[in-house]
């Protein structure tokens, strides 16, 4: 099958629409739940189902891992969001490996639009656990420390995946925009880039870079994720090697002087 390069230089991974077809990207939704504005994704129809066309996943993945590689390079944040079911624990993994935020419970609104609040929570969490681990929290009673650990396991579910964050994130890489349609709202408003697996269901017309794809199925909400944190980890590891250099070179005009 044809070959859609992603990586341009590094050890980005290729993809193939053979490994598209393996992990049941191309299956969309039955033809009566479909949303119009997906009719360009669309390569056919199968017993009522349509099929989500593979080349245009293809495209779709490389300008959005080039995105996010490039978010990296800079030194940027992708803020990974995926809270249906299916996605939780992928999405929580694959941020995790390049040290990303997550959101895998439900979403908080004003997250994005009214970041200083949450901030406020982070805070509070972040502080209630360094108080824990002092043992600070142990002059108080055993009914006050019970209330402070319903508390701590309360905000960790609230902005625990967030915890890291200190300002607003440079992009949103969203598992399924019709799912998280209070992440894309805000996203829109504070015109922070979106980059999301898009369904045959799913309207695309907020995210700027749409990746048609079936994104109910673990394998291919697997797949994907996975390159994008590839493509993340390549940005980082050029950002890495970039200071290095700039480093060395600095230290060898000083020596020059």
């Amino acid at each position: 099958m044809k070959k859609v390069v992603v990586k341009k230089e590094n050890n980005m991974k290729d993809v193939s629409l053979l490994e598209l077809l393996k992990n049941g990207v191309h299956f969309g939704h039955q033809r009566s739940r479909w949303h119009p504005k997906m009719e360009p994704y669309i390569y056919m129809t199968r017993n009522g189902v349509h099929i989500i066309n593979l080349e245009k996943t293809a495209e779709g993945l490389k300008v959005a891992l080039e995105f996010l590689k490039g978010v990296a390079a800079s030194g940027g944040i992708i803020l990974f969001v995926g809270t249906k079911r299916q996605a939780k624990d992928i999405v929580q993994k694959y941020a995790k490996q390049v040290k990303m935020p997550y959101l895998t419970e439900r979403w908080i609104g004003g997250i994005l639009t009214n970041f200083p609040v949450i901030h406020q929570l982070i805070k509070k969490l972040r502080k209630l656990k360094s108080d824990k681990e002092s043992g600070e929290l142990q002059k108080y009673t055993k009914k006050e420390q019970l209330e402070f650990q319903k508390e701590i396991e309360t905000l960790e579910k609230l902005v625990g995946g967030i915890e890291s964050l200190e300002k607003l994130p440079q992009a949103l890489f969203i598992i399924d925009v019709k799912k998280e349609k209070t992440a894309v709202r805000e996203a829109v408003k504070v015109k922070i880039p979106i980059t999301a697996l898009v369904d045959t269901n799913n309207n695309p017309a907020d995210v700027n870079y749409v990746i048609p794809a079936n994104n109910d199925a673990t394998k291919s909400i697997e797949y994907i994720t996975s390159l994008v944190a590839d493509s993340i980890k390549e940005g980082i590891e050029q950002r890495n090697n970039k200071q290095k250099n700039e480093e060395i070179e600095g230290g060898g005009k000083e020596k020059g002087k």
